[in-house]
């Protein structure tokens, strides 16, 4: 059970379409923690994605996939590198290829564009920050990182998002619950 202090969030928010007018769900969940919430576009694109996301994307060696590059904050504190990839005939020639911010989220232009996540696969690991993500994400050395591979389906089984999330080990908690019978 949660107490008053402790930060529970849950993936399914992240997967659902935003009501008109409102803000992106982790704008939404650093508020309710009393944090300002915030992301800033790193990079946007054709990339070759992680084998991970290329293998569930059925995609060849050196296929590519639309990418949004994000660092998120909290307090103006970097505290997760957010990689989300989408598959190239999902997102070419929409907002989600365009470095800009998209109102509502990405998850619900998805949905304008009738890509509704029907279910989510998550793995989690964790390991040693890499020097490139100490630096951004202000860790000491050799602080361990949670991965979270986050695989987007819709109702018919089809990949139609992948994220692969790095954030400092310290400020994660993962909770899963779930309903037995």
């Amino acid at each position: 059970m949660a107490s008053e202090n402790e930060w529970v969030s849950t993936s399914a928010d992240y997967a659902k379409p935003r009501p008109p007018g409102a803000a992106d769900a982790w704008t939404e969940e650093a508020n309710r923690q009393s944090v300002k919430g915030s992301q800033a576009l790193a990079r946007t694109g054709k990339a070759v994605p992680p084998s991970v996301v290329a293998h569930a994307f059925g995609l060849k060696t050196g296929e590519t996939a639309v990418v949004r590059g994000r660092v998120i904050y909290a307090d103006e504190t970097p505290v997760e590198l957010a990689d989300t990839y989408y598959p190239r005939e999902i997102a070419e020639g929409t907002p989600l290829a365009e470095p800009r911010k998209i109102k509502g989220g990405a998850v619900t232009l998805l949905a304008e564009l009738g890509h509704i996540t029907d279910r989510i696969i998550e793995d989690v690991t964790a390991r040693p920050a890499s020097e490139s993500e100490q630096q951004q994400l202000q860790l000491a050395a050799h602080e361990p990182v949670v991965v979270i591979e986050r695989l987007s389906l819709d109702e018919s089984g089809r990949p139609v998002q992948a994220d692969v999330m790095v954030a400092p080990a310290r400020l994660r908690r993962l909770r899963y619950e779930m309903k037995v019978s």
